[in-house]
């Protein structure tokens, strides 16, 4: 099992490397490949809000990640002209959950010769993925991953079909399980997207259960005062008893 994690963006130098130092900590500790992940733009939000610190100044601190603590680093691409600069820091380019179908972006990704991690989109049926991946390979790219993120269930609201991790594990490609991002409610705040990260814990370890390759969680020192994803982000401190739990679910379930 392998853990992709970060605050969702990145709003300061400070805060996101006090925030992959003390991931490498506990992972270390625990035996857990880290995969460090945030944003420099969050270009899918429902308003127009707060978006991030723009793709120079955020390529810049996780160079700076990656160099200092030696991590690999994911991160989105929303465009396809910013695939091949952003894959000079990145060693996986996400494809985020609106922008799954996107032919030009998955192609640009591919191009770049790094893993590309798409994710599911919520409109979308996991056996679907199969589209994205044939757009991928169609240009020469091997390295890809899947990600599940729950599905629109109504207005605001997401859930989670288990059965998808093993559907899209036939179409070969390791799966991975966002686990802060299945506890989602979008917009269902005035316009503002909700959360629950209560449930975080419960829907991470069915997951492992039913059997992923990896997680997904994104992290905040402070998540109440995140200019992104404030409701579902779990806390910096509370992610050591996270991990270990999911440390041995996935022990028993290897067993």
């Amino acid at each position: 099992m392998f853990l992709i994690a970060g605050p969702c963006a990145i709003e300061s130098r400070d805060m996101v490397l006090q925030t992959a130092q003390t991931l490498k900590e506990v992972t270390t500790d625990l035996g857990i490949r880290l995969i460090f992940k945030s944003s420099f733009d969050k270009a899918n939000r429902t308003s127009c809000s707060q978006r991030g610190i723009g793709m120079e100044e955020g390529l810049r601190i996780l160079e700076e990640v990656k160099r200092s603590l030696e991590l690999p680093i994911l991160t989105d691409v929303h465009e396809s002209w910013q695939c091949a600069p952003v894959s000079e820091v990145a060693d996986v380019l996400q494809i985020p959950a609106f922008l799954s179908r996107q032919t030009d972006l998955l192609q640009a990704a591919a191009q770049t010769g790094k893993t590309v991690n798409v994710k599911k989109g919520q409109f979308m049926a996991p056996w679907d993925m199969r589209g994205a991946i044939d757009k991928i390979r169609a240009v020469g790219g091997q390295n890809i991953w899947l990600t599940e993120r729950g599905s629109s269930f109504g207005y605001g609201r997401l859930v989670v079909d288990m059965t998808s991790l093993v559907e899209m594990r036939k179409l070969g490609y390791p799966v991975i399980f966002d686990a802060t991002h299945s506890v989602q409610q979008p917009s269902c705040q005035d316009g503002i997207t909700g959360g629950n990260r209560d449930m975080v814990p419960y829907l991470m370890r069915a997951a492992l259960a039913v059997g992923v390759d990896g997680l997904f969680l994104e992290v905040h020192p402070n998540p109440d005062h995140a200019i992104s994803d404030a409701a579902n982000q779990i806390s910096l401190d509370s992610i050591r008893s996270i991990l270990q739990q999911a440390v041995q679910y996935d022990i028993l379930r290897k067993s």
